[in-house]
């Protein structure tokens, strides 16, 4: 496991001078028509007129597919504000933020969202919005994607006028969005088809993080677009990792929430029963504060779940979806998660109450509901 954390004082401009490894790449097709036979180790001329490299690739049995050729694909190259021109595609909290920082750092920003409307105030600040995401990876070099859940990802990409219609050789893909481990598979496959690269980078972090530019990638994939997408990465966040091939990075992002959707169901359950015997919320929230289990997600939520108040920066239903998907994962693999398992019923149970759209802190409230049931109960007994 490899951490690149942005060196202090270095620009992203003076980070995408660097030169991307082209050793390691993966396979795709492309325009080009130079192959390399598994059993004949001379390949035959190239006559593309792009860019490129030869697939440098160790030849064993699992790149044998009854003697199929590897192809080469086009050399990618690291982007730089004012050079390279970004692609952005879903433009909810998180996306909004990103790209207005990438805006800010001076790249070229293509947009597009299901809902066109909110693509008006980066329109206002300089990106240039699409009708489709293919046209958005058409006129991109990189394009990133910010998207609800494993189905949206999959239809964004695939789709008649999805990003993968219209990428080629020489760029690259990289989904942010927090999916399963099999749906990002299914996107590079796709993505790899066309003779592009693919990174999966689901982030740590939420509204805030992504205003202030200090979101953490979690990638996977393609180890050159990794290095290519440097500058952006930094942009947008203040540490990545590169974890592998893809999966990784969303088996990863499962891992991280659904510690987190436990560590809140068990907070909003310690405020409450603090308020039942007599206690102040607030000194509660102070004295975890001060001692071993303090957390930044503690002391930024407490206090505005003390006042019941819950303004999105991760909505509920994301949490929920996140819990889902990592307790399928757990299923997948035989391990048993209890503690999440608990935590899930209650985000289900806030989602019964309407409570999705709000942030995911809102829970308290479902914590809320069983503590007057439990009342109710009691009473009739």
């Amino acid at each position: 496991m490899t951490l690149a954390i942005r060196p202090q004082g270095v620009a992203p401009a003076a980070l995408a001078s660097r030169t991307a490894p082209s050793s390691i790449l993966p396979r795709g097709k492309s325009s080009c028509d130079m192959t390399r036979s598994l059993h004949n180790s001379v390949p035959t001329p190239c006559t593309s007129a792009i860019p490129h490299v030869p697939c440098r690739r160790t030849f064993n049995a699992l790149d044998c597919r009854s003697c199929r050729p590897l192809i080469c694909r086009a050399t990618i190259t690291e982007a730089a504000p004012g050079k390279t021109v970004l692609g952005f595609v879903g433009i909810g909290i998180m996306g909004l933020a990103m790209t207005r920082n990438l805006l800010k750092a001076g790249f070229e920003v293509v947009v597009w969202n299901r809902n066109s409307e909110k693509c008006k105030p980066l329109e206002q600040e300089g990106a240039r919005v699409a009708a489709s995401p293919r046209e958005v990876a058409a006129a991109a070099t990189y394009t990133f994607a910010m998207l609800s859940d494993p189905e949206a990802a999959l239809d964004v990409a695939l789709r008649g006028d999805g990003v993968v219609a219209g990428l080629a050789p020489g760029k690259g893909y990289i989904d942010v969005s927090t999916v399963d481990a099999e749906t990002s598979r299914n996107i590079a496959a796709a993505v790899r088809a066309a003779g592009a690269t693919f990174l999966e980078a689901p982030v740590s972090g939420s509204k805030g993080p992504a205003e202030q530019g200090k979101l953490i990638f979690l990638t996977a994939g393609d180890q050159e677009l990794f290095t290519a997408v440097a500058a952006p990465l930094d942009v947008m966040g203040k540490a990545k990792f590169y974890l592998g091939t893809e999966g990784a990075g969303a088996n990863m992002k499962l891992v991280v929430n659904m510690v987190m959707g436990a560590m809140m169901t068990s907070f909003a359950e310690g405020l409450a029963l603090a308020d039942k015997v007599g206690l102040r919320q607030q000194d509660v929230i102070e004295v975890v504060g001060l001692g071993a289990i303090a957390a930044p997600m503690f002391a930024l939520k407490g206090p505005t779940m003390a006042a019941r108040t819950y303004n999105p920066a991760f909505p509920l239903k994301h949490q929920q979806k996140d819990l889902r998907l990592a307790l399928a994962l757990g299923d997948e693999v035989e391990q048993p998660l209890p503690m999440a398992a608990a935590a899930n019923a209650l985000y289900i149970a806030a989602r019964r109450q309407g409570l999705g759209d709000m942030d995911f802190s809102a829970v308290m409230e479902a914590v809320a509901v069983q503590q007057q049931a439990a009342v109710n109960e009691k009473g009739q007994q």
